[in-house]
């Protein structure tokens, strides 16, 4: 099959945006054969590919991209799975606009090629994978957690050699990729299969197990040869102003894992119940924000999202931010909330107007305050998605050195202040991506098992300061 050159991207089919905030079914259904290959036969195979530098796990994708051209789609995963465990996922979340496809020549010209879409082609249409030979080494190693950093450090692990068990606090695996993103984005079987592989390859798995409360980090260090923690980052953040304790008020943590973990979209058929606001104040311009949106306006909410930033500071894909317009999700830039309204319930939601100013650390134009610029909105329902910060359980519960707001100090091989201990994701303190946590969780991999071969030197040097 031959296709002509195309400059421009090939469509992703999608629900229609009047269907499908009726439902929680994917929104994006994915390419066929024919529009795989020929959106694969835009790939120039350019001899010094960037694309590789703009992927944190450094996936060969013009490789997977030719054999997908070539309709070798088993081979494109097997190449994929050489670096990446969770294609599937990484095919759908991933911001690859910021990434690889940022890199891709033709992004110069029109629009690059859709890495992340073929990425998701190739996972999705896996026929067969082989499990390889492995040979066992004796070590034993604790995973804590089980989010894209932690299952991504288990398989590396198992494929090694080494026995691997992943410790769960919750009753069901996948961290933030199942209680934090909502499955019309993921679906959870998506996340259930990945994790299948990963069982497959030997890591065995036990859930309800709180790591610093059930079972102590010492007892843990005391059974295995090494640890590795990538728990994330589970603790909401708040704004601080008058109101916030009103009934109404939701973290984004708390509606989403209502919604994605507990089902509560089925209620009464489930257990969990959760509030059908008329109107929805979501507070937040990231990801997670557009989630917490987006879920809410598939429970019948009118919803508007208010950012103190303008839309080009917005950290929120441009794909789910497009997909939340389409859906008649209302933005309010360059505002700030000041103050919730209401005596026991929410009544509205005041805030203030801003400016942007002079760059701030992160690269972005600081929000300044504009005077006597107060006005209010009513709402019944507000949605706080302003960041997460650590869970301080573990931390607190062991003597590992911890750093600005909890996370847990590493050095540049992921080893904590205890030598046999490493870490990884967003409870080392960055706000890391799905596939930036995943290559933590392989980098510490590697440290860990130059550690156990007693080629990672514990002379003191190695240890965070």
């Amino acid at each position: 099959m031959q296709f002509k050159k195309n400059k421009m991207k090939t469509s992703m089919p999608q629900q229609k945006p009047e269907e499908r905030i009726k439902n929680f079914d994917e929104v994006n259904l994915g390419y066929d054969e024919k529009s795989a290959i020929k959106e694969a036969s835009r790939c120039l195979q350019c001899k010094k590919p960037v694309c590789i530098d703009g992927c944190p796990v450094k996936i060969n994708i013009p490789k997977f991209i030719k054999q997908i051209k070539d309709k070798k789609f088993n081979d494109a995963i097997k190449t994929i799975k050489e670096q990446n465990f969770l294609p599937k996922v990484c095919g759908r979340v991933c911001p690859q606009e910021t990434q690889c496809e940022e890199k891709c020549i033709l992004a110069k010209k029109k629009q690059a090629v859709a890495i992340g879409y073929l990425e998701r082609f190739a996972g999705d249409n896996e026929k067969s994978f082989d499990i390889p030979k492995i040979k066992k080494i004796s070590k034993k190693i604790a995973v804590v957690g089980s989010g894209p950093s932690s299952l991504t450090c288990a398989a590396k692990l198992a494929l090694m050699g080494h026995n691997v068990k992943l410790f769960e606090a919750l009753h069901k695996t996948g961290g933030v990729l199942r209680y934090g993103i909502p499955e019309f984005r993921l679906p959870k079987k998506i996340v259930d299969d990945e994790i299948n592989y990963i069982k497959k390859l030997g890591v065995e798995i036990e859930i309800n197990a709180v790591i610093g409360r059930t079972i102590s980090l010492d007892e843990l260090s005391n059974e295995y040869d090494a640890i590795f923690i990538g728990t994330g980052a589970g603790l909401p953040y708040f704004m601080h102003i008058p109101g916030e304790n009103l009934n109404g008020v939701y973290s984004a943590n708390e509606f989403l894992t209502r919604i994605n973990l507990m089902k509560a979209n089925e209620f009464p058929k489930t257990k969990t119940p959760i509030k059908k606001a008329k109107k929805t104040i979501v507070v937040g311009g990231g990801n997670v924000a557009i989630d917490a949106a987006r879920t809410a306006r598939r429970l019948g909410s009118d919803v508007t999202v208010v950012y103190r930033r303008s839309f080009d500071e917005m950290p929120g894909r441009i794909e789910e931010i497009e997909h939340a317009r389409e859906e008649g999700i209302n933005f309010l830039m360059l505002t700030n909330p000041t103050k919730i309204l209401g005596e026991k319930i929410v009544t509205g939601i005041e805030c203030q107007q801003m400016m942007l100013g002079e760059m701030d650390s992160s690269g972005r134009r600081t929000p300044l305050p504009i005077e006597d610029s107060e006005f209010s909105l009513e709402c019944d329902q507000v949605i706080i998605a302003i960041g997460q910060g650590i869970n301080p359980l573990l931390a607190r519960n062991s003597e590992l050195r911890t750093g600005m707001r909890g996370s847990i100090d590493v050095n540049e091989k992921y080893q904590t202040s205890n030598p046999k201990i490493f870490a990884g994701g967003d409870v080392i303190g960055q706000e890391a991506t799905v596939i930036k946590a995943m290559a933590d969780g392989k980098n510490a991999a590697s440290a860990i098992d130059a550690f156990l071969r007693g080629e990672l030197k514990d002379d003191g040097s190695n240890r965070a300061e």
